[in-house]
């Protein structure tokens, strides 16, 4: 018996060395050249661990692991990060910023060059109503949250470069939280006024025939031609369509996403795409509001009283809308000509606010 089992013990023994003498080979084959290419470039670039990060960066290796948990919690090192800041802090910050400040410069050397469009004719005291109070409710309430979110933007896009080295690193902070809270909070309801705005105004901003004339002679803005045009001008449709709707829907879901990055899977991946896209979006929105901002304001007589009174002048309506005027006469007079019961309530004669 105990020559046997001294036998049994010998047998394993050798069993274990022939594992031990195949294992070095099989390790070699299998992922050795990998321990080897490391120790070679540790002799030639010593702290050069390119290999081990390059694990780190898939992901994928079964011992990189964390005690946290939640989504995407063991990932380490994530390259679309990288991807996704030199976008943000190069191409969107340099060229979106200039877009915007040489849309600015160009308006005010239209202005100092051509100052506000007038009146042609002498005002009729004869009041139209060209906004009703729901439609200046949207459109104030609109317009007030966009000029929020494109301020508080603004900060956080291009503050670190303007005025962070003026202001600070205290006060700049406190100010980018600010501005910060602001976006996300004020973000939502303008999503619901961009909604509004598109079922209070669909109607008249449909394309018409006579849009395509406006286009051609670029509504007269430069030659001082009179261009007619509906309640609203093509200009103020392509306004309506490319930057209301358009802009408006992609700046809406994008920031849906960024404020509540738990409705898509892959969170981080998802908010750095959709961050990228927001910050394109909004640099094209704030670009072309600028043109609707400067005519609703000092670059047309009257069309600021148009919105925050709701009535146009007579005169105002035909050299700016013709069609829309011609219809409006039409709709207030009877077919015998005479004025109508609704002539009151849409013309109101010395009517001033």
């Amino acid at each position: 018996m105990p020559g046997i089992f001294d036998m049994r013990v010998l047998a394993r023994l050798l069993f274990l060395a022939w594992l031990a003498l195949l294992a070095p080979s099989a390790w070699a084959a299998d992922g050795g050249g990998g321990a080897k290419e490391q120790a070679q470039r540790q002799q030639t670039q010593p702290l050069n661990n390119a290999p081990v990060w390059r694990e780190v960066r898939k992901g994928e290796n079964p011992y990189q692991t964390t005690q946290v948990r939640g989504t995407e919690s063991t990932i380490l090192v994530q390259s679309e990060g990288e991807t996704w800041r030199r976008l943000r802090n190069g191409p969107i910050t340099i060229y979106g910023g200039w877009l915007i400040v040489l849309v600015a410069v160009a308006i005010g050397l239209f202005y100092w060059r051509k100052g506000a469009i007038k009146l042609h004719g002498t005002p009729t005291g004869r009041m139209i109503e060209r906004f009703s109070d729901w439609d200046r409710i949207v459109h104030w309430t609109t317009a007030i949250s966009f000029v929020i979110l494109a301020l508080s933007g603004i900060v956080m896009l291009f503050g670190k470069y303007i005025l962070l080295p003026v202001f600070g690193y205290t006060l700049f902070s406190w100010l980018a939280i600010l501005c910060k809270n602001l976006h996300n909070f004020v973000g939502p309801l303008f999503a619901i006024c961009t909604v509004l705005m598109f079922v209070t105004f669909v109607k008249d901003n449909l394309p018409k025939a006579y849009d395509l004339n406006w286009f051609a002679k670029a509504g007269g803005l430069v030659s001082g031609e009179h261009v007619p045009s509906g309640r609203f001008n093509a200009g103020e449709k392509s306004w309506f369509w490319v930057g209301v709707t358009g802009f408006g829907i992609v700046v809406s879901v994008t920031g849906f996403v960024l404020d509540f990055p738990a409705i898509v899977q892959g969170a981080r991946a998802s908010m750095q795409q959709a961050n990228v896209i927001h910050a394109i979006a909004a640099v094209l929105f704030m670009t072309i509001s600028l043109g609707h901002i400067y005519l609703g304001t000092i670059g047309m007589e009257g069309a600021y009283e148009s919105m925050r009174n709701g009535a146009v002048d007579e005169t105002w309506a035909k050299e700016h809308h013709e069609y829309w005027y011609n219809e409006v006469r039409g709709q207030t007079k009877t077919a015998g000509g005479a004025p109508s019961a609704a002539h009151a309530s849409a013309m109101k004669e010395g009517w001033k606010l």
